[in-house]
């Protein structure tokens, strides 16, 4: 969607219009009580499960959260407390791994430049943000978040990491102040602690609401025994039998394991209509060459999939051609891409337009919130946001639902064949 530089973009809450400056090409019209929101986490032309992010957030270990009866960190020296948020502004704090080695403090600095371009490019904006390095370790969250709550933040957004977000929410909350977080573990969300990031459950809803209204009644399911592959398993069974589609096997499988999971699938293949295979580009080539294996003809059983699948690899095996898979919609990322390379002269990574939309939205909701605008109440608004990727909502639980367009496969490529939805009703 196009924006300018003046105020021409209507930023649309519930209830309340906000005016945004936008720049050529940004994405964040927005109803309900925020604003804009974002992609999933993935370096460029990676799929959309957990990505560099997903790999490091692991569940939280007692290791991670430091022997029984060591030294917290948070004994170490006094916090210095900074001056006030200047007058008529409200605190920010936005925690990320920024010291990190790797992937993840490279990802890091992208979603500090997207939350930089977000500032720049909100119309008076009125948040003050300030930056805290958590390192990437819960003592470092630990730290991070204790010092932003000394310093009077109303919000915290990020950390990026699950083990980081446990502890920074649970300061945060402690002190009654909202995370949106970006994480893809759902084990760290909650009541106060929202993740805004890219989690398989919404691609899981999207693609079962498209293949139910379009008859298909009976489901296999090919799932790798991954923990992506798990939390797919766990919305599947559910959305499928509140749908009407009658579940018929769920095959799990690790590795060369395909071949035999195919075959298992195959002896019910004359009672499926629709095949749901929760694999990525990585898994593509092998578990197509399963399929035809054992017989599965995807000619004549629909293939179901996810975000994962926006993958040239994907789209280079015949078996997944005519699939049909869910995602957010790119345009807005790409759009949002586009102006970040000419700001900063490098790609975002595919994440970015997380921090980019979190702090738009805090600005969003202090502008038409005041002094609630990080009330539950406003954060969760049924009506949902119109983000950088397309209309989204926080749950009560913390996870995020997202409308999302449906894709086809086709033999170089893929092919918009649903919409979004325009709403949640």
């Amino acid at each position: 969607m196009k924006l300018v530089h003046s105020q021409a973009r209507i930023l649309r809450l519930v209830g309340l219009a906000l005016f945004c400056a936008f720049l050529a090409g940004c994405v964040a019209s927005n109803r309900m009580g925020g604003a804009i929101m974002t992609p999933q986490a993935a370096l460029p032309d990676q799929p959309a499960e957990p990505e560099p992010v997903a790999q490091a957030s692991q569940p939280i270990t007692g290791t991670d959260l430091g022997a029984p009866g060591a030294a917290p960190i948070d004994n170490a020296q006094p916090v210095a407390v900074a001056a006030p948020p200047p007058a008529g502004t409200v605190r920010v704090a936005l925690l990320l791994p920024l010291s990190a080695q790797g992937t993840t403090g490279n990802v890091a600095q992208s979603l500090k430049n997207a939350a930089d371009m977000a500032m720049a490019e909100f119309s008076g904006a009125s948040i003050d943000l300030v930056v805290k390095d958590e390192r990437g370790t819960p003592d470092g969250a630990r730290e991070a978040a204790k010092q932003a709550m000394a310093e009077g933040a109303s919000a915290i957004i990020g950390p990026l990491l699950a083990p980081s977000v446990q502890v920074a929410g649970s300061i945060a909350r402690s002190s009654g102040k909202p995370v949106i977080a970006f994480s893809t573990d759902s084990g760290v969300a909650g009541r106060g602690i929202y993740l805004l990031s890219f989690m398989p459950q919404s691609d899981v809803e999207r693609i079962l609401d498209y293949a139910a209204a379009n008859g298909k009644k009976s489901l296999g399911a090919l799932i790798p025994d991954t923990p992506y592959g798990s939390a797919v398993n766990a919305v599947l069974q559910d959305g499928a039998a509140r749908r009407g589609i009658r579940l018929l096997a769920i095959e799990r499988y690790s590795g060369a394991s395909v071949d035999a999971a195919a075959k298992r699938l195959a002896s019910i293949k004359d009672q499926m209509d629709s095949l749901f295979l929760a694999e990525n580009g990585d898994g593509a080539a092998a578990a197509g060459k399963a399929l035809q294996s054992a017989g599965i003809d995807t000619k004549k059983i629909q293939l179901l999939g996810t975000s994962a699948w926006d993958d040239p690899r994907v789209f280079s095996t015949p078996q997944f051609v005519n699939g049909w898979y869910a995602m957010p919609d790119k345009s807005g990322y790409d759009a949002f891409a586009a102006r970040y390379r000419t700001k900063f002269g490098s790609d975002p990574v595919r994440i970015a337009t997380l921090a980019y939309d979190a702090v738009f939205l805090a600005n969003a909701l202090h502008k038409k919130g005041g002094d609630h605008a990080f009330d539950d109440s406003q954060i969760t608004a049924s009506d949902g946001v119109i983000g950088t990727d397309g209309l989204f909502r926080f749950r009560p639980d913390g996870t995020t639902q997202r409308g999302e367009v449906i894709m086809q496969v086709g033999k170089d490529g893929s092919t918009k064949i649903d919409s979004a939805p325009a709403n949640f009703h």
